[in-house]
């Protein structure tokens, strides 16, 4: 009786981790929706050196994966987005240390991607 309780609690405790963490990601991703034609974010995409259709396509990208990594979807489909997600954020951080070197805001894609590993990790504890 004593397992059964505590292997209760350990799985409930795996799914507020995965959701605390993927419904950031996702609120992250979704939110950039509103501020897909701001000047902020066509200011950025030159400071980086990015073509404009870059910001479109995306921002597009990120509203498409934020929607996929909350609803249920195939397991494949699940992996690529976290996939998609890690070279965006990856890529992301390689492009701040190209232009800005090393200062804070160069750092941000790399928390975000320990968010998604985070999300990853407790995805697949809460499949098995």
């Amino acid at each position: 009786m004593e397992t059964t309780s505590t292997t209760t609690r350990s799985r409930k405790k795996d799914k507020i981790i995965y959701w605390i963490s993927t419904g950031l990601i996702a609120f992250f991703e979704l939110s950039g929706a509103f501020f897909i034609n701001s000047e902020m974010a066509k200011e950025g995409m030159r400071h980086l050196g990015l073509p404009e259709w870059f910001r479109w396509e995306l921002s597009i990208a990120h509203i498409i994966g934020g929607i996929l990594l909350i609803v249920p979807v195939t397991k494949r489909i699940k992996e690529w987005v976290y996939v998609g997600f890690g070279i965006d954020f990856i890529s992301a951080f390689i492009a701040y240390l190209s232009v800005d070197g090393l200062v804070g805001n160069t750092f941000s894609p790399v928390l975000t991607l320990g968010l998604l590993i985070v999300s990853y990790i407790y995805y697949h504890k809460l499949k098995s």
